[in-house]
Order: C-alpha cells, then structure tokens, then sequence
C-alpha cells in the first residue's frame, strides 16, 4: 500500500500539517523539521497525490517549458539548469518542444492540457507567426516573444567580446553571424553592431550567416580568410568558431598572429582546441536560477526577487585572441 502523509508525520515526529508544507514548498518551516520531514519522505518512499493536492491548492507544483528541442550545447545546457533550479525548488519539470516547425503556441496548448502552474519559454525563436499565448499562467522568456524577459544579455556579451578585440588594436571586427529567426543571435548581432559604433570602428559587411554548425563557420572562415583586411572575427557560438578556425589554417592564416578570434558558450572543447580559443562564458545556472525564481514569484503571488549577484556571462581569454600585428 502507499505510504500516507500521517504515516510520513509519524516518522518524522510533526503534524500532518508540517508535512504538508514541507511537501509544498511553503516557509515557515525550520531547516531541522524540514531536513526531518524530507529523510522520512525518502526512507518510507512517499509520494504526495499531485492530482489531489492540484484541486486544493489550485496548483500544479509544475512548469512547463517550451523548448526547440535542438542537442546545440546551448539550449540543452540550459534545459539541464532549468530542470535542476525547478527540482531546487520543489517544482516538478513538463517539457515540449518545437520540433519540425511546430509553432510555439501548440507547444504551449500542449502543456497547458498537461496542467502546469507557469511556462519558460526557452532559446526561443520568431517563427514568422505573431506570438499570442491565450496561456491563463505566467509566462517567462529567455530572449524575446511574450511574458516577462529574463536572459543572459547577449548584446552586452557581444559588446565585451567586440570590445575585447577593438582594445587590442584592431581597427575593426568581422562578425559570423547566427541564424537571424533566432533572438539570440539577433542580440549578439546589435551588441557588435554596438560596440564598434561606440568605438567609432567601421562596420565591415557581415560574413555569411550561419546555422551555428561548424560547417556554417567553416563556410564564413574560407570567405573572410580571402580578405587581407580581416585582423579580427568574432563568431556568434563556439562552434561556427571552431570552423572557421580550420578554414583560417587551411589558408595559411595564422590564429592569433594574423587573425584574432572570439567565439561564445565556451563549450568544454574550447579550452583544448589549438589555439585555446578566447569566448563568451554563459553562466546557465545563474539565467536559470533567475528566470526559475522570477517565475515562482509570479505564480505564488511574492515580489518580483532580487536580483541574483552572479554575472550572466563573462570573456574567458585564452590564446586565440592578441594585438594586432605592426
């Protein structure tokens, strides 16, 4: 038979009423009962009804998230910490994903049948379709689109990795752009665009627009590596980074003596390619431990959190960036 919430209080040597909170998240509880409470839950394997506590509190205990169901390092890191921050805070995770085309909407319908108490729209994209959620729950975004927008800044992570660049002498930086439906790369598409008008730098003409594959960056590597006026690049992820790496060295171009280079994520590879390559760090546990919280927040009714001290992003330099020659 199922373990009950009386048999729960017994073992652990408070009221039901103790267990109920501790179950659902709420304060008020000391962390002594409430670390006492959560050993007799594991030891007795109690599972509390979500059904039946959803028609009395009027709460899921759950959240959905829209996902574009893509493997790129990206998204699916920050799935990973959208998953843990949720799990941290008592919420179960409800995950659907945009795959072949499926707008945004449907995925939202599709979780709002599953019953969910808020929905993070993650990595999302502009599909071409006006964005209108008929969602009756709150609704936050990692980039642009609708509900409350919580995100790393990706235009003030670009403006750095430009600036990087422009404060080693170089007279101006190419950019390997993102693919432009994503908000994402649109951000770090204006933080460049940014950084070299503060800087009075020209703005060259944009390298071919990548689908942030190394095939893509390889494609806009080959293309940049022609022009004799190119000292600096800065590629929208780490991947089409390490493309056009190959393609400098395949034309002889010298990286970082002849053409200084900045990539973004910092995936695990970057550190060990060769050079090490200079790039934009995300920290994905910080956007999602935000937007997680921001979230809570407006389910439960608190003011807005503040704001959490961890920068969002931070330039991690290593060998692929230096002074420009003469």
């Amino acid at each position: 038979m199922a373990t009950t919430m009386t048999e729960v209080a017994r073992a652990a040597g408070v009221s039901q009423k103790t267990v109920s909170r501790v179950v659902n998240g709420e304060p008020h509880v000391s962390p002594d009962v409430r670390d006492r409470v959560l050993r007799a839950i594991r030891e007795l394997d109690y599972r509390p009804n979500n059904a039946a506590r959803a028609l009395l509190l009027g709460r899921y205990r759950r959240i959905g998230v829209v996902s574009l169901g893509t493997a790129l390092y990206g998204p699916s890191t920050l799935l990973i910490a959208l998953e843990r921050a949720m799990q941290r805070a008592g919420y179960s995770f409800a995950l659907a994903s945009t795959l072949e085309g499926q707008q945004v909407s449907v995925a939202v319908e599709a979780l709002l049948e599953q019953g969910v108490d808020g929905i993070v729209l993650s990595e999302p994209i502009d599909d071409g379709a006006p964005l209108r959620l008929g969602a009756d729950v709150p609704v936050i975004s990692l980039g642009e689109g609708v509900g409350v927008v919580v995100d790393a800044d990706g235009v003030a992570a670009a403006r750095i990795a430009t600036e990087h660049l422009l404060t080693l002498g170089h007279r101006t930086v190419h950019h390997i752009p993102g693919p432009q439906n994503w908000w994402a790369a649109r951000d770090r598409l204006r933080g460049w665009r940014e950084a070299l008008a503060a800087a009075g730098a020209p703005e060259p003409p944009l390298a071919l627009e990548g689908d942030w594959t190394p095939a893509a960056g390889y494609a806009a590597g080959r293309q940049l590596a022609e022009l004799d006026d190119v000292t600096a690049v800065f590629a929208a992820n780490d991947d089409m980074a390490i493309g056009a790496l190959h393609a400098f060295a395949e034309a002889g171009r010298d990286v970082p003596g002849d053409i200084s280079l900045v990539g973004y994520d910092d995936i695990p590879a970057a550190a060990y390619l060769s050079p090490p390559l200079t790039t934009v760090r995300q920290n994905f546990t910080a956007v999602a431990d935000r937007a997680v919280d921001h979230l809570i927040a407006l389910i439960e009714g608190r003011p807005a959190p503040a704001e959490h001290p961890e920068p969002a992003v931070e330039l991690t330099v290593r060998a692929s960036t230096g002074p420009m020659r003469g």
